[in-house]
């Protein structure tokens, strides 16, 4: 669809998704094709919370939360793709599977969060994605997960 922006910045990410700090775990989009696909940049900064924790000394960014910052890709995606910025759109889980983890992320790394739509279509609720996580090209984790995509009555 020719009104599907192919890069989405921060400011238009959080119109889609209401996440936000601590756990806005996406910094922008690109190469976003129309309910499709899209590729996410996480720039990972010591200064996030979960590091104090996880581990002191050898701060390793958890494994769920690279699964959220994909999960978070596909859902701005979807959004960019409908045009659903400013419509309250809510995002839930609804299963993950063949869930892999192949490398650790760290402070400083770039993620480059990759999803592709397997089920899903416009005006559909549920939608399944495979995504991949990559630093500098190496598979940091992989996972197919199923979401489901709400917006308050008013909204549609």
């Amino acid at each position: 669809m020719s009104d599907t922006p192919e890069t989405v910045d921060l400011e238009m990410i959080q119109r889609i998704i209401p996440h936000r700090y601590p756990f806005l775990l996406v910094d922008k989009l690109r190469d976003v094709k129309f309910c499709e696909s899209a590729t996410g940049i996480k720039n990972v900064t010591f200064n996030e919370p979960h590091f104090q924790g996880h581990f002191p000394g050898a701060p390793i960014m958890p494994g769920v939360t690279i699964i959220e910052a994909l999960a978070q890709t596909a859902a701005v995606m979807v959004g960019a793709s409908l045009g659903l910025q400013d419509k309250g759109m809510l995002v839930y889980f609804m299963g993950m599977e063949a869930v892999k983890f192949r490398r650790k992320v760290v402070p400083g790394d770039v993620l480059e969060l990759h999803v592709q739509v397997t089920r899903g279509k416009p005006g559909g609720k549920v939608w399944k994605f495979r995504g991949e996580a990559k630093v500098e090209g190496e598979m940091a984790a992989e996972a197919e997960f199923t979401a489901m995509m709400d917006m308050p009555a008013e909204a549609k």
